[in-house]
């Protein structure tokens, strides 16, 4: 390398660096009964954030019945904790703590059982390029193995796609909604969207989008809001040199979350396409669930789900029972 390259090199680095530091971040994550977890991601804090120099932590308390609030505030990373009062729901706990913060900051949403790896924002920073309004980082299992996190935009293809094939397969195929191909994960780029676990969403994303939606309370959010955010001219961002590990799942366990996951699917594809299209999508989730009905009790929720849609999930209900 002769000393003109490496004069060029260490000027972007510098400017990179600045940029950096001028940058302020809003680190934000929403807590309901997350006592087990939340410690975790506050311990992982210090070494994901290394390099960004402008960051305050806000935890959103959803009205806990466990010890969130009293770890939050007793954590050494220094968190401000809004306590909504009530089971707000995922988006409306964000807006809560996004209305609290300066327009120029950028904003880091993470799920309570994520776990930052070293240097993990100042990496996602590195990709935020101009065109960028939100970066995500390569999700890792707990057992190291890359999480397949990258999404299609829901359509007609990938719900009779995985209806009639199954997930996986329709995956492997390139007809699913989630991205399966390794090429992707490896090199990064621009993509439709991806889990909403960890997110990071730039002061130019947040004014060109608004607030999220809070009508969808719990999942689909993230679509409705990175679909926003490809509508404003801005790209989604996967950036596999940062890292971070998610334990996540609970909604393979919880019958009642696989079936809001269901009809907020529905509801979100419902939304912005016409009555035709919906009753296609709607009916080849309800193809898809019916044909593994015998597979397991989340089938079965989901099934049910997808066919009583009319008479909804309420997310009053969602409220009363969780």
């Amino acid at each position: 390398m002769d000393a003109s390259t490496r004069q060029q090199e260490h000027h972007t680095g510098s400017s990179a660096a600045a940029a950096l530091v001028a940058r302020r971040l809003a680190v934000v994550t929403v807590t309901y009964n997350s006592a087990s977890v939340l410690s975790g991601l506050l311990d992982s804090l210090n070494a994901g954030l290394e390099g960004v120099e402008q960051y305050e932590v806000i935890v959103v308390d959803n009205d806990s019945h466990d010890h969130s609030v009293d770890l939050a505030l007793a954590h050494p990373i220094g968190a401000r904790v809004i306590r909504t009062g009530r089971n707000a729901g995922y988006s409306a706990a964000i807006n809560a703590a996004t209305a609290t913060i300066d327009p120029s900051a950028d904003l880091l949403v993470l799920n309570p059982d994520i776990r930052l790896q070293r240097g993990c924002i100042s990496s996602l920073y590195a990709g935020l390029r101009s065109a960028a309004g939100v970066a995500v980082p390569q999700v890792l299992g707990e057992d190291g193995g890359i999480s397949r996190s990258i999404r299609r935009e829901p359509s007609l293809v990938t719900a009779w796609s995985e209806a009639l094939l199954g997930g996986k397969l329709a995956a492997r195929l390139g007809l699913g909604e989630i991205v399966d191909g390794a090429a992707v994960y490896r090199e990064g780029g621009p993509i439709e969207w991806a889990t909403g676990a960890i997110l990071l969403v730039s002061a130019e994303a947040r004014k060109a989008v608004g607030e999220w939606d809070e009508s969808f309370f719990l999942y689909s959010e993230e679509v409705d809001y990175l679909r926003r955010v490809r509508a404003a001219g801005l790209e989604v961002l996967y950036v596999p040199q940062a890292f971070a590990v998610h334990i996540g799942g609970d909604y393979h366990s919880s019958p009642f979350l696989t079936a809001l996951m269901t009809a907020n699917r529905i509801k979100y594809y419902r939304r912005y396409h016409n009555p035709s299209a919906s009753v296609l999508f709607r009916l080849g989730i309800i193809v898809g669930e019916a044909m593994r009905l015998a597979v397991g009790l989340g089938h079965r929720s989901a099934f049910r789900a997808a066919v009583g849609l009319s008479g909804g999930l309420q997310a009053d209900r969602l409220r009363a029972v969780l």
